[in-house]
C-alpha cells in the first residue's frame, strides 16, 4: 500500500513539497458525460435555452474552473497553465453530452486536478443551463483519461481509445 503524499509525518494532511522537483511538461485529459431528455437536448442542438448558448458558457466555465482549481481544492497547488480546452461530442440516440478537458503546462506538478475540475465545472455549467428544461439531468462517470509527465510517469485509462469522442 502506498503512503499518500498529502500526509506529513504526523497524520496530518499537508501540501506536498515540489520545490525541488523538475518542471516538466505535464498534461492530463479528463471527461465527464451529461445525459438529458429529448427537450433539453434539443435547445442544446437548437440553441435555444433561455439562459443562452449552453455549450459557449461550459466551455468557458470549464477553462476557468481549471484556472482556479488550487482555490477550490485545499491542497493543490497554483499552477500557471498554458493550454486548456473543452470539447463537446453531442450524441442524439442516447441524448448524452460527453465533455472532454485537456490541459498543458510546464510544471512541478501534475495537472489532473485542473482537467477533472474542468470537466466537472463545465457539467455543472450544462445543468444550470438547462435546469428550467429538466430538473433530473445526470452528470455520470467523470474521470481522469489520461495523465503524461511527471515522476510517477504517464497513465492511460484502458478503454480511453473506446471513447466516442467527436
Amino acid at each position: 500500500m502506498r503512503k499518500s503524499s498529502h500526509i506529513d509525518r504526523h497524520g496530518n494532511a499537508a501540501m506536498v513539497d515540489v520545490s525541488e522537483k523538475s518542471e516538466t511538461v505535464r498534461r492530463a485529459t479528463a471527461s465527464v458525460e451529461v445525459y438529458l431528455n429529448e427537450a433539453a437536448f434539443q435547445a442544446v442542438l437548437n440553441n435555444s435555452a433561455a439562459k443562452g448558448d449552453v455549450l459557449a458558457a461550459a466551455r468557458l466555465a470549464g477553462i476557468q474552473a481549471a484556472k482556479r482549481t488550487w482555490e477550490l481544492i485545499p491542497l493543490c497547488h497554483q499552477i500557471s497553465l498554458d493550454h486548456c480546452a473543452v470539447e463537446f461530442t453531442l450524441e442524439a440516440e442516447r441524448c448524452r453530452i460527453l465533455i472532454i478537458s485537456r490541459v498543458k503546462t510546464v510544471a512541478r506538478t501534475g495537472v489532473e486536478m485542473e482537467a477533472l475540475t474542468s470537466s466537472a465545472v463545465a457539467a455543472l455549467t450544462v445543468y444550470d443551463m438547462l435546469k428550467a428544461i429538466q430538473k433530473d439531468i445526470v452528470i455520470a462517470n467523470l474521470q481522469l483519461l489520461e495523465k503524461k509527465g511527471g515522476k510517477s510517469g504517464d497513465f492511460i485509462k484502458p478503454d480511453f481509445q473506446n471513447l466516442h469522442i467527436g
